[in-house]
């Protein structure tokens, strides 16, 4: 194996142990103790698109039970092929020597071009991002990516906000093209988890601006996946600010990127069909919900990074549900709640970290209207008990809209002013008061729009 490239030889050991990838990925991270690491991670190194860096080939030769010195030497055989020789350190390239003028008269002219050439050559070396700060950025966004769906804004806001600026400026430096398209792909990432951010906190014009961002960057990088979930992230945008038809037509832009893998065709269905059942087309809706059942049958891999990036089954039923109300009739309402209760039952089952509480909040709320569209006030209530016993600063401003047009319906005609309603419609008012109260406003950066009483209540 003298001869053999790092690619080569990390596939047939994983191979030659009846592994796949993402197995391979598993067992890194029981190793090293954080999940950093994904099968799409590591069919980039088989590929020979990523090199290891040493820090990550001492975990492979553990994984593997070989010695680290063999990975090694397969590296340099990498590198000697891509021409970037085997005595170079790996995090500072080696300055290239200034080439010996010719003493011989005539030559002057060659003598100047090749001191330019050389001046190019330390222009490429002088590097501020080598493969370990990237492969570390990348496992960072990954693991703020998982968090972001089960822990409160701002305990990851901040860090966040860090790294995205840290992605700027190394961007603003020099890299190695391939680095530096790896490089916009995670600032990207970050710009979208900022756009998140602010979605989730009401404040919908930054939204927007970090999504175009994220849109600039996924656009230098070229890279079909990241362009696709920006366009869902301005669909959602476009939809808490109540431009419905446009919502939709982002959802059906962000499906033309066909290069894009995962469960993104799923997700931007679902937003498709839930922007369609807003507007009254019924025929379309329930055609996009068909079109997100395909995607999901029909994935190509798996989503490069987890967390926000993904759509889990979960969240596709939560978005079933939200559409099968705003669509209406009986049948709908009951189809919402089973796809509304369905998806709490998958996310209650998920691990810790995969548990999205705004999803699980969202799913209750919709599987409380079900319950009351069909005239069940007492199971309304104890669902809503989930989401009005939970701290206010867990409920992002989506939550809190959809609470206050709940709230707004138990003032209907055909509750006729029965005291249960009205008990319920107080709590929902209490807590969306509390939720936009000053102090908490002030601390947990909260920008929670007053909700249009003729706005759907989904």
């Amino acid at each position: 194996m003298s001869d053999t490239r790092i690619g080569a030889l990390l596939s047939r050991l994983r191979t030659a142990r009846g592994w796949t990838q993402q197995r391979v990925a598993d067992e890194y991270n029981l190793l090293e103790g954080r999940a950093t690491k994904t099968g799409k991670g590591i069919g980039r190194y088989e590929r020979e698109a990523r090199i290891p860096v040493p820090y990550t080939r001492k975990y492979l030769a553990r994984v593997f039970d070989v010695d680290v010195e063999v990975l090694d030497r397969a590296v340099a055989v990498s590198k000697s092929f891509r021409g970037e020789g085997n005595n170079v350190p790996e995090c500072l390239p080696e300055r290239p020597k200034l080439p010996v003028v010719p003493s011989r008269p005539g030559v002057d002219a060659v003598s100047a071009d090749a001191l330019a050439s050389a001046d190019f050559a330390r222009f490429i070396a002088q590097r501020n991002a080598d493969e370990f700060v990237v492969e570390q950025l990348e496992a960072d966004v990954a693991r703020f990516a998982r968090a972001y769906v089960s822990h409160p804004l701002l305990e990851l806001y901040v860090e966040i906000k860090r790294l995205r600026d840290g992605a700027f400026e190394l961007l603003r430096g020099r890299q190695h093209p391939r680095q530096t398209a790896d490089l916009y792909v995670a600032a990207s990432r970050l710009c979208g988890l900022s756009a998140h951010v602010c979605l989730d906190l009401g404040d919908y014009d930054s939204a927007a601006t970090h999504a175009r961002t994220a849109r600039a960057c996924a656009e230098a990088a070229g890279h079909e996946g990241m362009l696709a979930w920006v366009r869902a992230v301005e669909s959602l945008i476009a939809y808490w600010t109540g431009r419905y038809g446009q919502a939709a037509r982002l959802a059906q832009a962000g499906r033309h990127h066909h290069r894009a893998c995962g469960s993104i065709g799923a997700r931007l269905a679902s937003l498709e069909a839930r922007a369609l059942a807003i507007v009254g087309d019924r025929v379309g809706a329930v055609a996009a919900l068909a079109d997100a059942e395909r995607s999901r049958e029909a994935m190509s891999g798996d989503d490069e990074v987890p967390g926000i990036f993904a759509f889990p089954t979960a969240k596709q039923f939560a978005y079933a549900g939200t559409t099968n109300l705003a669509l209406g009739g009986r049948e709908h309402i009951q189809q919402a709640i089973v796809s509304a209760d369905t998806a709490i039952r998958l996310y209650r089952s998920a691990e810790d970290d995969d548990q999205s509480v705004g999803d699980l909040f969202a799913a209750h709320v919709d599987l409380a209207r079900g319950h009351l569209l069909v005239g069940e006030l007492d199971g309304t209530e104890a669902i809503l008990g989930f989401v009005l016993d939970a701290p206010p600063e867990r409920l992002s401003a989506s939550i809190v809209r959809r609470l206050t047009a709940l709230g707004g319906e138990l003032s209907g005609p055909q509750y006729g002013g029965a005291v249960q309603a009205a008990h319920l419609r107080e709590r929902l008012q209490y807590m969306a008061a509390l939720v936009a109260s000053p102090a908490l406003t002030t601390s947990k950066v909260w920008v929670v729009p007053p909700v249009n009483s003729s706005e759907p209540p989904t």
